[in-house]
């Protein structure tokens, strides 16, 4: 399997991408959540790879990506993605983003049809959380790092019955978190808290997966729900995981993409 990592500079951020897989097959493009990196795919890569060559890259803000002031929208992060299929000569492809990712993926189904062929929204939400919410957030953060937000972040993220089952994973997880810029992830967190899609969401027309997690604190089944009853078509998954459900649900993830993108290999 081919991989390969590099940076691509854009107008006025530097974003890290990566590819796995081999040339010629199907691209997917992985869209990180708040707060994490592309490595938060890699259990996508390795059950899915064989399949599918799959783009990752790193949000702005985030990872290795450079962190532009604040704070970001998420047309900007959609813009980001335009920018890098562009750069990269990617007509069109597939999308799949979870949390932060589904909401970019909203996005450029609204507002670049053409680019997208099936578009996949993970644990997201068209309008998550609230502006009370999220402004404390960023306050704790400004005050006191992203460290002191982990409480916050990582029993929303898996289920107690997982972080016992999986501790290496969640410290992965965990590390992953802690190593982001408090200026991006605060820059991220405003993107979130002033998107708003509950309208525009009804104006997706490509074909659209939604997958939920039973037991997703952050963007509850119901919300992933209004997302299927809105966008005409959408197919609808809830797995057994809470908010990020590619990580504790992986197997069955990877199993729900492969159905959705490649229904004629998976038959």
């Amino acid at each position: 399997m081919s991989a390969t990592e590099a940076f691509l500079d854009l107008p006025d951020v530097r974003i890290l991408f990566r590819w796995d897989g081999e040339e010629g097959l199907p691209v997917l493009l992985l869209s990180n959540g708040l707060g994490t990196n592309l490595t938060m795919w890699d259990e996508q890569v390795s059950g899915l790879a064989n399949h599918l060559r799959l783009l990752r890259y790193d949000q702005r803000g985030h990872g290795q990506s450079s962190v532009p002031p604040g704070p970001y929208s998420i047309e900007q992060t959609g813009r980001d993605v335009l920018g890098l299929l562009d750069a990269l000569e990617v007509q069109s492809c597939s999308f799949c983003g979870l949390s932060m990712g589904g909401t970019v993926g909203q996005w450029l189904g609204i507002n670049a049809p053409r680019r997208i062929q099936k578009l996949v929204l993970s644990n997201t939400a068209a309008k998550i959380g609230t502006e009370q919410s999220w402004n404390a957030r960023i306050n704790l953060v400004r005050q006191s790092g992203v460290a002191a937000a982990i409480p916050l972040v990582l029993d929303r993220w898996f289920t107690a019955d997982f972080q016992k089952r999986a501790p290496e994973t969640v410290a992965r997880i965990r590390t992953m978190f802690l190593a982001t810029d408090p200026e991006g992830y605060v820059a991220g967190c405003a993107a979130i808290r002033d998107m708003d899609l509950r309208e525009d969401v009804r104006n997706i027309q490509g074909p659209t997966l939604i997958i939920s997690g039973a037991d997703d604190a952050v963007t509850p089944p119901a919300e992933g729900k209004y997302l299927a009853e809105n966008i005409p078509g959408a197919s609808y998954v809830e797995l057994a995981a809470a908010h990020l459900s590619n990580v504790e649900a992986a197997p069955a993830f990877n199993s729900a993409l492969l159905q959705f993108l490649l229904p004629d290999q998976t038959a």
